[in-house]
């Protein structure tokens, strides 16, 4: 039962601490619109899109006025399009792409995931295309975002997809240079990928989800810092043990009103509500900062020594406290740390407290991964295939979900600076101590065996 103050400091957080519910994501099943003729296909996909989500945009507005609660986004997930687009060839893909868009600019979302593909042991000819597709995809599209998942903790590692996603990466940012390489903004590689994710650019609906489902994802890292704050001038004495309890508390509290918002959003759309994905979702503003924590705990800035284990007591208290808010939990649930969308991590990548290397180990603990690093554009290809190689082999061997959303900003170089507006912020390109060194390596393909976890039968 909370108590009267904790009532009080729910409202705060409304009032002057951005908490806010991050994103609805409407998960839509695309498999009975698949077709080996595109009309058929594009017809079956609009009018499946419009028939569930014609009230998304409206009545998630309705529910965040009813508690004063704003709904940040709306989106839309669809089935692996890999797998429900199998017989089309690459071009085919592109058009089922923009049929998508129109789809989702219809609905009023902001963005639609799930132009994707699951190729962590093999690909199959609808996968190659649409992984071949995936430059001019998400250049001649505005919504569409897409996820490939390349490892799992149970197959390995497809290092042919790797190799191959790090040449898409290039051209996608190639295709979209007069936007300083935003295509890539809109492409995660995955290990492990959930198949419920509310959040953007990973999100699906994978083969097990219902027809339609919501799905929630909260935000609250302002709220998070706050609550530390107030924690540290109440009683200066507090260890971190004792932090770890408020911020376990906050994410209580923070998880139950997404947890009441979806709830009541799925139930006037007529849907079952999926889950709750406990991620602390930073904003590219002063006050709603990942970043800005690790300083609230006592560090001169995230990426100094003792950041990683900063980052892992956080993403557990998260998770402790969002589990005993909500029945349903899943998605990534952990801190989101992106270089451009959180304003305080961009600042230290841009000074030089935080490098990629640090940032990397950092991907150890929290549940993402490498998140909207813009890099320099002559990167070899390669050497993207290597970073991603390194992020998967993380998620592989640890059994978590890590990703890596690489930008490659065509015409600039480390040091300078780019900037994508919106959600998406800006930042100072990190500079890559090696810039190459890796294609031997990456061109050997072929699979990187799973790890053993265990010897049972």
């Amino acid at each position: 039962m909370l108590t009267d103050r904790e009532v009080l400091s729910t409202l705060e957080m409304l009032k002057n601490e951005h908490l806010d519910v991050r994103t609805v994501t409407m998960g839509i099943s695309l498999f009975d619109c698949a077709s080996p003729d595109f009309d058929v296909f594009a017809a079956r996909v609009r009018a499946k899109i419009r028939r569930h989500a014609k009230n998304l945009v409206a009545f998630c507005d309705e529910v965040g006025d009813k508690y004063g609660i704003p709904v940040v986004n709306k989106r839309i997930s669809v089935s692996p399009m890999g797998v429900v687009c199998a017989s089309f060839g690459p071009q085919d893909m592109v058009r089922a792409a923009k049929v998508l868009d129109d789809a989702a600019r219809e609905a009023g979302v902001n963005f639609l995931g799930g132009f994707g593909a699951l190729v962590d042991k093999g690909m199959t000819a609808g996968d190659r295309a649409l992984i071949d597709a995936l430059p001019d995809a998400l250049a001649e599209t505005e919504r569409v975002c897409s996820s490939v998942n390349v490892a799992t903790s149970k197959t390995g590692i497809n290092m042919d997809a790797v190799a191959r996603m790090g040449e898409v990466i290039k051209l996608a940012a190639e295709r979209t240079a007069d936007r300083d390489g935003i295509g890539c903004a809109k492409l995660v590689v995955f290990a492990n990928i959930p198949q419920d994710v509310p959040f953007m650019a990973g999100a699906y609906l994978g083969v097990g989800e219902p027809e339609a489902v919501i799905n929630v994802g909260v935000s609250g890292p302002g709220v998070v810092r706050k609550a530390i704050d107030r924690a540290r001038k109440s009683n200066p004495k507090f260890n971190l043990g004792e932090l770890s309890e408020v911020i376990k508390r906050t994410a209580y509290k923070v998880t139950r009103v997404g947890e009441i918002i979806g709830r009541e959003v799925a139930d006037r759309l007529g849907v079952p509500f999926g889950v709750v994905d406990l991620s602390l979702a930073p904003a590219p503003q002063v006050g709603d900062s990942v970043g800005e924590i690790f300083q609230s705990l006592g560090l001169s800035s995230i990426g100094a020594p003792g950041s990683t284990a900063v980052l892992a007591m956080l993403n557990d208290a998260v998770k402790k406290g969002g589990a005993f808010a909500s029945s349903h939990v899943g998605g990534l649930s952990g801190a989101f740390i992106p270089v451009s969308e959180d304003l305080n991590i961009a600042e230290a990548a841009a000074s030089g407290a935080l490098s990629i290397e640090k940032l990397e180990a950092m991907t150890c603990v929290c549940s993402v991964g490498l998140d909207m690093v813009p890099i320099p554009g002559d990167t070899p290809a390669s050497t993207i295939s290597a970073i991603i190689a390194d992020e998967m082999a993380i998620g592989m061997i640890n059994s978590k979900t890590t990703a890596a959303r690489i930008i490659p900003v065509p015409g600039k170089k480390a040091g300078d600076t780019v900037s994508w507006g919106g959600l998406l912020g800006e930042a100072t390109i990190m500079r890559l101590p090696h810039m190459s060194g890796s294609e031997d390596f990456i061109s050997l393909g072929g699979r990187i065996p799973a790890p053993i976890h265990q010897m049972k039968n």
